[in-house]
């Protein structure tokens, strides 16, 4: 071991405090990313699992106009086409109120399967025979049968859009290994004739799919099979299918990830700060070293080696706590995913291999980029100006004017990112990232500014030790400016997300206030909040419309159809009287939009579906309908937050005229006038009976449960920002530590000169008190700019979404608060031991 790699050891060992705090910022902010990494890859491979398992060898899928197709097709295909393999698909979700459980189902003809799906064909142990001739059967994987405790010959009931069933277990699925058994985790197998009848889609089918090579043959024959198809249906690549899936929740995942990143930025600020500190405090010693010989490459690997060394211990300390933090975050994303996008079921963690790499080059590449500019000036001091207290400040002043011209540029720079046109929102991310550093390089001339103003209040209110506290902070620039560039950008991140979550809830509380008109609304229980999938019972909507009470009802249906712009949520309604009033349109004459509208020669658009497909009022839009195709023009653009990957809306004439399904998704309700609503809600679901589980709200009702969703889907925002705090409130902590050091002499000239313990102590507290208000008080405008750009740029680019702009007063006095109260906090130990140290020994020392 060198003589200046034991010099570094000796320093670390002496001050383990001081490595402990970055090390712990390195591996929060490592923490931090691995885990959102970790919990959106475990979400995506459950989805992959998912679409495997029913995929399986399929090459393609041929599709119907909206959820399904004849099985008349199936026949055409086999019979007249001679197409093998092919085999009858029907996909169906149904939950098992015992274990509290979603379980996807999939409906197969055993006899078509073994090509695709080999688990469900012959050689499994199960009696194919008994299988498909007894009515209501159902195969489980070993899983699902550990999960539910059932076995051969027992029953299950299970749940179905609110009506239950029961089903008997025919046998059980064993894998032949264990990738099997998970893939099959969420499964259950039935007969194709079975899941249609426990659907209540007997003579429908989900998908046929299709194995055709990829050679020129396979081509030829996909385009025969494309011709010969009947209007209404067309042939997909399954892996188009499950990749148009996982593109819904790509904008979700990166902004979780870019937010996260926010941690190990704040992160960066607490290493530099850090490195800086240990550079100063040994200045004597790198003098020494430099007048003895040493040159600067020696002395510029003696310091980034101790950065990497902090960095590495940080970083495997943060891959753990990564790995435990995404246990519990995985869930939070899983339900979001739910909320938002599609059914999917998270049992495991997915340690991937590339996230725990990417967490080990962030953190070693966050500390070496962040320990560069204090190795660099140890580098380039002169033994001379190495030995002399005053360097570093008199450095740092000299260097604010090119410091604020290089944040002037950034600035510049992430403003003309912004006003790039397009959807590219990675390039938001940069633009934003850069607005960040630039307020950060400013952030030394600012505090100048604002420690000059503020010093004769602090003398009014506090006397001599306010004066004293307000030319400390300017003193020790070097140190102080870096502590509370960090609070201030953890502080400003929880502004800015603040203001764009308080922006959002308002524009969604407004919009639900004049698209929410009707007294009463009914839906069967869907496993996605805001998809419409499931049907009400015919029987029972007949009996929903003529409880006494109730003055009309119209009816909504809502499904996934197919379209010139790919998968496309088709939303078909039957408007009351008030129904121009539940709409705000962005483009388009709304005295124009219904006559048309009504008599089925237009379709209206979402404005997230307008902005993601690029089209405007005027466009045609095709839509695949069991008619054929059939192109609409679309007559206008409105206001919706219900579903980022947008809506088109029919009138329900028009779609009773092009597709042959008359499901209903959900009635709205008009009281009669007098009729109480909530008496009114309890007759009808008193009416129901125990025909069909459905929810029955009331207008505040379903309100309250709409913004419910909405909270909980910023639940993870919520962790992130506290993160970045913790993070910050580290570096303040480990700023005010390295104060307490390098003052150690002044401080105690100061007692020996009558200050008392109780003095240093206010000086200390008002010091940090201080630097927390000027934190707080710069994090203001760097928030409003950060909410700005999410609200208007990166919001829109991601979802589409025209958002109002909220600016909470309270929510700007509470960041001003916790910056003051973190940065006291953080200032109460340092103050303890400062006022509790021997003046003799400090002056000794020296």
């Amino acid at each position: 071991m060198s003589l200046l790699t034991r010099s570094s050891m000796r320093y670390l060992r002496r001050h383990p405090w001081l490595a402990g705090l970055s090390v712990l910022g390195v591996a929060l902010g490592v923490a931090v990313v691995v885990a959102i990494d970790l919990a959106n890859v475990s979400a995506q491979r459950a989805f992959e699992q998912s679409a495997e398992r029913v995929t399986g060898r399929a090459t393609h899928h041929v599709v119907g106009a909206g959820a399904d197709l004849d099985e008349r097709v199936y026949r055409h295909l086999r019979v007249d086409l001679g197409v093998r393999p092919a085999a009858p698909v029907v996909e169906g979700y149904v939950t098992v109120p015992s274990a509290g459980r979603t379980y996807q189902v999939l409906g197969v003809d055993p006899f078509a399967e073994a090509p695709f799906r080999p688990y469900v064909g012959a050689g499994t142990g199960v009696d194919l025979a008994t299988f498909m001739a007894t009515p209501g059967t159902v195969l489980l994987p070993e899983p699902a049968q550990a999960a539910l405790g059932r076995t051969v010959g027992d029953t299950l009931v299970v749940q179905v859009e609110g009506i239950t069933r029961t089903l008997r277990v025919a046998g059980i699925l064993r894998p032949d290994d264990a990738y099997g058994t998970r893939a099959l985790e969420n499964l259950l197998v039935m007969d194709v004739g079975t899941a249609q009848e426990l659907f209540g889609r007997v003579g429908r089918l989900s998908r046929i799919d299709l194995i055709l090579p990829d050679t020129p043959a396979g081509e030829a024959e996909l385009e025969r099979l494309r011709a010969a198809l009947p209007p209404g249906t067309e042939i997909i690549r399954s892996a188009g299918r499950t990749e148009t899936i996982r593109q819904m929740t790509r904008a979700f995942t990166l902004n979780l990830t870019a937010l996260s990143l926010l941690a190990l930025v704040v992160g960066m600020f607490l290493i530099y700060n850090t490195i800086t500190f240990s550079v100063v405090q040994r200045r004597f010693l790198i003098g020494r070293m430099r007048a003895l010989g040493v040159t600067r490459r020696e002395v510029f690997r003696m310091i980034t080696g101790e950065a990497l060394l902090i960095g590495a211990v940080g970083t495997v300390l943060g891959l753990g706590a990564g790995i435990v933090l995404a246990q519990g975050l995985v869930q939070l994303v899983t339900r979001t995913i739910n909320d938002l996008y599609y059914v999917l079921t998270v049992r495991e963690l997915t340690l991937a291999p590339l996230t725990l790499a990417k967490g080990v080059g962030l953190g070693l590449g966050a500390t070496l980029l962040a320990a560069l500019p204090p190795a660099r000036e140890a580098t380039h001091a002169v033994p001379q100006a190495a030995l002399r207290r005053s360097q570093e400040e008199t450095n740092l002043r000299d260097r604010l004017p090119r410091l604020v011209t290089a944040g002037v540029v950034l600035a510049v720079l992430g403003v003309g990112l912004l006003l790039v046109p397009g959807q590219r929102i990675v390039l938001s991310y940069v633009a934003l990232l850069s607005l960040i550093i630039a307020f950060a390089l400013v952030t030394p001339a600012v505090i100048l500014v604002l420690a000059h103003v503020l010093r004769p209040g602090m003398g009014r209110l506090f006397g001599l030790l306010g004066r004293m506290a307000a030319r400390g902070i300017v003193a020790t620039l070097s140190r102080t400016a870096v502590a509370i560039a960090a609070l201030m950008i953890a502080i400003a991140a929880t502004v800015g997300v603040g203001v764009m979550v308080d922006s959002f809830r308002a524009t969604v509380e407004t919009w639900l206030g004049y698209s929410l008109q009707a007294d009463v609304y009914v839906q069967p229980p869907n496993l996605v909040f805001r998809r419409g999938d499931a049907t009400i019972s015919p029987p029972v909507a007949g009996v929903l419309q003529r409880t006494p009470g109730v003055q009309a009802a119209y009816s909504v249906r809502s499904r996934d159809v197919r379209s010139s712009e790919g998968p496309t949520h088709l939303v078909a309604i039957s408007r009351a009287a008030d129904t121009y009033r539940t709409f705000r349109f962005k483009r388009g004459d709304p005295e124009r939009i219904w006559p048309a509208f009504d008599e089925g020669r237009t379709v209206i658009v979402s404005e997230p579906y307008s902005y993601r497909h690029g089209l405007g009022v005027g466009d045609t839009l095709r839509l695949q309908t069991d008619r054929g195709e059939r192109s609409f023009v679309i007559a206008g653009i409105f206001y919706d937050y219900g579903d980022d990957q947008g809506v088109v809306m029919m009138s329900r004439a028009a779609y009773e005229r092009f597709f042959d399904d008359r499901g209903l998704s959900g009635l709205a309700i008009y009281a009669a006038p007098g009729q109480d609503v909530d008496a009114l809600v309890e007759r009808l679901r008193e009416r129901v009976g125990g025909r069909q589980a459905l929810l029955i709200r009331s207008n505040r009702a379903l309100r309250e449960a709409s913004m419910e969703v909405f909270d909980r889907t910023f639940t993870i925002t919520a962790v992130l920002r506290l993160l970045a705090v913790v993070v910050a409130f580290i570096g303040v902590l480990s700023a005010l530590m390295a104060l307490q050091l390098e003052r150690a002499r002044e401080l105690a000239v100061l007692r020996v000169n009558g200050l008392t313990p109780g003095q240093l102590w206010r000086y200390v507290t008002l010091q940090t008190g201080l630097m927390g208000l000027v934190a707080g008080l710069l994090s203001l405008p760097l928030g409003l700019v950060l909410a700005y750009v999410l609200v208007f740029v990166i919001n829109k680019r991601s979802f589409g979404w025209t958002l109002q702009f909220e600016v909470p007063p309270a929510l700007l006095g509470q960041a001003v608060v916790v910056a003051l109260v973190a940065a006291v906090l953080a200032g109460l130990y340092p103050a303890w031991k400062m006022a509790r140290a021997n003046p003799a020994l400090a002056l000794r020392d020296e």
